[in-house]
């Protein structure tokens, strides 16, 4: 667990515990006493390449504390409903869940604004989540309704917020990276200021588009973060066995890197801070998160035949996200164990009514097949398999 300094006597935690019930990804908090000053410091040092490594002293407050249990406990339900989900056959195709890895999109937007953007794989759920995405529309999308995030069209693996600068889930593994850079090239143009974060896993670390995308990205000077999320198993294959260099946070040569304890929410705060200010100055930076997935690569996978349950029980006793962010909260009387069970509950109501909710959406009309395809205007007509009649005539 991370060490803590001494929080200030004057602090009253009664004052706290009503922003237990915020709604979840909130910011706002009305009560100054929220904002006092609480300095941890990271479990474990980062370990860099070619840059000097962020203190491991990271500044916090007991409102953004608090806010970080809701948030993960939040995208822990949300996972482990949408396992429910797919064994009912409401959600179909591939569904890549995250639960395990919720410190690294906390942490992540703790240190960012909705301007920075972000870029994904298709284990993006609760990315969409922490760029302030709603349960409903994110339960609507994962069971291909009218009301989802992409209107039902694009599943697990395609959540988008366009207006929150997410940029996707992507389905082709690695094929997001150099998007990812594309979007930062724009940012470099338009001389706005923000960074793009973008996202990939230990089993893209590999790809050659990644590598090219990076070079360009480190000769144009463009603000963008690679971010590897390493836990360790591309599909059921672990890392060692994939790449003869599992150190990803060195794989840039000439691009700096930082490891960082995914699993632990201020290492990746201070990380993310400390790498958008660095790509603004300077360029490209790789991150590698240290993290875990609990759940097998996707649906089909059991995520036990490649590693042993002993292996995952460990992780989840040593290294929960949440439950180091539990300990911290009742180490300094910021709630009490059974206000933190209160919240866990409310969290699985918001989750089951936001299902309830979902599940009302229609679906999307069949004529939904052919927008979003095409050019408008082009006149474009759609035959059957013979080619023979005209299924369809595209606006």
């Amino acid at each position: 667990m991370a060490a803590v300094r001494r929080l200030s006597p004057s602090f009253s935690a009664a004052s706290l515990r009503r922003i237990l019930l915020l709604r979840p990804f909130s910011s706002s908090s009305a009560d100054a006493a929220d904002q006092r000053v609480l300095t941890v410091e990271t479990s474990l040092p980062f370990i860099s390449h070619k840059i000097d490594p962020p203190s491991r002293s990271v500044d916090t407050n007991p409102n953004e504390l608090l806010s970080f249990f809701r948030d993960m406990s939040v995208m822990r339900r949300m996972e482990i409903a949408a396992d429910s989900l797919y064994k009912a056959k409401l959600i179909r195709g591939f569904c890549h869940l995250y639960d395990g890895q919720e410190a690294v999109a906390v942490g992540m937007e703790a240190a960012i604004t909705k301007r920075d953007g972000i870029i994904t794989a298709y284990r993006d759920h609760n990315i969409y989540l922490g760029r302030g995405g709603s349960l409903f529309e994110a339960f609507a999308e994962l069971m291909g309704r009218r009301a989802g995030c992409s209107r039902g069209k694009g599943g697990s693996m395609h959540f988008y917020k366009k207006d929150a600068g997410f940029y996707g889930g992507h389905g082709i593994v690695g094929a997001q990276v150099p998007l990812g850079c594309g979007v930062a090239f724009a940012q470099k143009y338009s001389k706005d200021g923000n960074v793009t974060f973008a996202m990939y896993g230990d089993g893209a670390a590999n790809q050659g588009q990644l590598f090219e995308a990076l070079n360009i990205s480190a000769l144009w000077d463009l603000p963008v973060i690679l971010v590897c999320e390493n836990n360790h198993y591309g599909m059921g294959t672990a890392e060692w066995r994939a790449a003869k260099s599992p150190a990803y946070y060195k794989r840039g040569d000439y691009v700096p890197g930082l490891k960082v304890d995914g699993m632990d929410v201020f290492a990746v705060k201070q990380a993310c801070k400390f790498a958008k200010d660095y790509a603004l100055k300077n360029g490209p930076l790789i991150l590698e998160m240290d993290t875990y997935r609990y759940h097998g690569h996707s649906m089909s996978d059991p995520g036990s035949t490649y590693r042993t349950r002993d292996e995952i029980s460990g992780v989840r006793q040593e290294r929960d996200p949440i439950e180091r962010i539990r300990k911290l909260i009742l180490s300094h009387e910021l709630a009490t164990a059974a206000e933190l069970k209160d919240t866990e509950k409310q969290v699985r109501k918001e989750v089951d009514e936001a299902i309830a909710q979902a599940k009302e959406s229609p679906m999307p009309d069949p004529s939904e097949l052919f927008t979003n395809v095409y050019v408008k205007g082009f006149g474009v007509e759609a035959f059957g398999a013979d080619r023979k009649e005209v299924k369809a005539f595209l606006p």
